[in-house]
């Protein structure tokens, strides 16, 4: 009826989670589980908790009884939210789950408990993952007691987040400045250039990291246009990223002629311009920067070289906004700073193999 696991924690300690299961009719009717330091202690209580619910109606009491877990909550949340969740946010939930925090008792998690999470994830993880960790938690607190009866206080969260910030455990992400250099951009061009030689079938990554760039497109909104969403000048963004909502957020955005070239000269393959997974796009690209030794750079980091390419070509604020779809101009003023001018990329040599016309002269 029970079994004990012996997890290690990330402070190289181990933890010994007890759980008790009990199925009736091959449906769960009672789940608890408690993470102890010692397992002869896991022992103890689990035995313990066994003769308990081998009393006439103790079962079907503690069922009644049974708060159910954070990890409890979070599979319902995965499980049923029809929003859209981000591969991220997902990935999170999920790390979270293997956590001690996550084995409690809803109705027993308190604020400091939070706390003290946040101060495990501290320990190798600046303070803005340990902000986007708690964030993304916090989207569970929210809907666990109104969606599926799960005894969380909303409040909870609220306190430890406040006591999280005053502590220094959380801060709000700083401005990524990460751009590939032209160096970079030639290694890795040349990479996948060659790798498309190799493999004609596979992945053409150079033609979707050069889209990324002169679209400045986030991954993921590549991967989503379809050729009907593709006219003369300007394409389609679908669910773009904004603060509120994503899914349905769909935006015209001023396609730049390179960009444009690109998309056209794409095989007509599927309803989508680049057919490919999220999943093979990073992979793709975080393996390929591995071999070729460039540290630190991020898909998304050519987005930002995009947009700084336009802002090098003399663009307004407001003339780059219309390619990159930001609604606030704030969020371009960090590009003030820029001094460079013109197109490094006027001439550059891999605009054929990429779809685009021939370097201007």
């Amino acid at each position: 009826m029970g079994t004990i696991v012996a997890r290690p924690r990330k402070d190289g300690t181990m933890g010994y989670t007890a759980q008790i299961k009990i199925k009736r009719g091959g449906k769960v009717v009672f789940s608890q589980a408690q993470t102890f330091d010692r397992e002869a202690a896991a022992r103890v209580w689990m035995k313990r908790k066994e003769r308990d619910l081998e009393k006439p109606g103790a079962i079907e009491a503690a069922a009644r009884a049974s708060a159910g877990t954070l990890a409890d909550a979070i599979d319902s949340y995965l499980k049923d939210s029809r929003k859209e969740i981000g591969r991220t946010k997902a990935q999170v939930l999920r790390a979270i789950k293997s956590y001690d925090i996550a084995t409690r008792d809803c109705d027993r998690i308190r604020s400091e408990d939070v706390v003290a999470f946040a101060r495990e994830l501290g320990r190798n993880r600046q303070p803005q993952t340990v902000q986007n960790y708690l964030s993304h938690l916090a989207a569970v607190f929210a809907v666990a007691r109104s969606a599926w009866g799960y005894p969380i206080e909303r409040t909870v969260m609220d306190e430890a987040a406040e006591a999280c910030k005053r502590l220094g455990l959380t801060a709000r992400s700083r401005w990524r400045e990460r751009r590939p250099t032209v160096d970079e951009l030639e290694k890795i061009m040349a990479h996948f250039v060659e790798r498309s030689h190799r493999r004609p079938r596979c992945l053409p990554m150079h033609k979707v990291i050069a889209f990324a760039v002169f679209s400045t497109r986030r991954q993921e909104e590549i991967l989503r246009i379809r050729w009907a969403d593709l006219e003369e000048g300007r394409v389609l963004v679908r669910d773009m990223k904004n603060p509120g909502e994503k899914a349905g957020n769909h935006v015209w955005c001023q396609l730049v002629p390179e960009a444009e070239e690109i998309a056209r000269a794409m095989p007509r393959i599927d309803d989508r311009i680049f057919p490919y997974s999220p999943d093979a796009v990073s992979k793709a690209f975080t393996e390929g920067c591995k071999l070729l030794e460039i540290e630190d750079l991020h898909f998304h980091d050519l987005r930002h070289e995009g947009t700084s390419r336009l802002f090098e070509l003399g663009w307004s604020i407001p003339q780059v906004a219309t390619v990159t779809g930001h609604r606030s101009w704030q969020s371009l003023q960090r590009y003030s700073h820029i001094r460079q001018t013109g197109d490094k990329l006027a001439r550059w040599k891999w605009r054929v193999a990429c779809g685009m016309q021939e370097p201007r002269e």
